[in-house]
């Protein structure tokens, strides 16, 4: 089979596809492909392994050529790729879903301890020499126990945060999504409002929707006005979910207290400003960055492809039901 991966990913997926393969063709430097790169490295492929970063467009299907049976996502999300052409061509597109659920929301986590606790401001604080003895007023930051965490969007990573939270730190949890979540709610106590109320009774906010037309600035300037000055903002979610030159401007008013950002609305481009605001934690979109989730994300993706190109249907195909039409 005349397979290409876009970037390299962890050897346990590489080794699948060795083992079944023999060989494949492989991006070597770490970086991105550029659009005109990858258009002519997928060039009459019978499979395509690639990333969230890659934009799989018409012209990236017509490159690759009638024989292509399936691009296989190496991530969750999927709005990189136009699925409904894919389909149009009968096109597999997976993903690689559940298995970042935990390491998404530790680092959902992680984010809103590191910003109610001012710890990389803190950090650098420190490392500066500007530390010259306890002071009573020294980086003063918010109490997390028994505060009020809203979550945008009570799917499975979600719902994790809360859980954690509720569990471990007494929060209330205050949840805006379509449906409502009886087992979050059993769980946790979790009440189901609508946005502008969680928006303005949170203490702190983390965002956990999918990237689609109706969630794109989701949260844009009139959703920071209506926070607590006191609130941490958490996004672990999809960038453009937020509007990032709002959230820049938020943060310099203090309309809110602190932002914590694994992922950005034209990334790796940041909003002017962004980098220069000590209220902001950004790591760069590390959410599933541990070994283990890492490894098991390659090795489903190398599963989707091994299943498409020997005619079975791949167990996270997203297009099924339109291929099936």
């Amino acid at each position: 089979m005349n397979i290409y991966v876009t970037r390299e990913i962890p050897k346990g997926g590489l080794e699948m596809l060795r083992e079944k393969f023999g060989k494949f063709e492989m991006n070597t430097e770490d970086r991105m492909l550029t659009q005109n790169e990858l258009l002519e490295r997928v060039r009459g492929r019978d499979g395509v392994l690639c990333l969230l970063t890659d934009k799989i467009d018409a012209a990236v299907f017509d490159a690759a050529g009638p024989e292509c049976k399936i691009f296989s996502n190496y991530a969750v999300g999927f709005n990189n790729i136009d699925v409904a052409e894919a389909s149009r061509r009968g096109i597999m597109v997976t993903n690689t879903p559940g298995v970042l659920t935990e390491a998404t929301a530790d680092l959902a986590i992680a984010l809103l301890f590191a910003c109610a606790r001012r710890i990389v401001e803190g950090d650098a604080f420190t490392r500066a020499g500007k530390f010259k003895g306890w002071g009573p007023l020294l980086m003063i930051g918010q109490d997390i126990t028994g505060k009020t965490l809203g979550i945008v969007g009570a799917g499975r990573i979600g719902s994790n945060v809360a859980l954690k939270m509720a569990k471990g730190f007494g929060m209330k949890i205050l949840y805006a999504d379509t449906f409502k979540n009886t087992e979050l709610e059993k769980e946790t106590g979790a009440e189901k409002v609508d946005l502008e109320t969680l928006l303005r009774q949170s203490d702190f906010v983390s965002i956990h929707v999918n990237l689609t037309p109706e969630t794109t600035h989701l949260i844009s300037e009139k959703e920071f006005s209506i926070m607590k000055p006191s609130c941490v903002f958490i996004n672990t979610a999809r960038g453009p979910v937020v509007d990032e030159k709002a959230l820049v401007k938020a943060l310099q008013e203090k309309k809110i207290f602190a932002a914590g950002l694994d992922v950005f609305e034209n990334e790796p481009a940041l909003a002017p400003g962004l980098t220069e605001l000590p209220n902001v934690v950004i790591p760069p979109h590390v959410a599933s960055a541990t070994f283990w989730t890492r490894t098991r994300m390659a090795e489903m993706a190398a599963k989707n492809l091994i299943d498409a190109l020997e005619g079975r249907m791949p167990e996270f195909c997203v297009n099924k039901d339109q291929l099936k039409r």
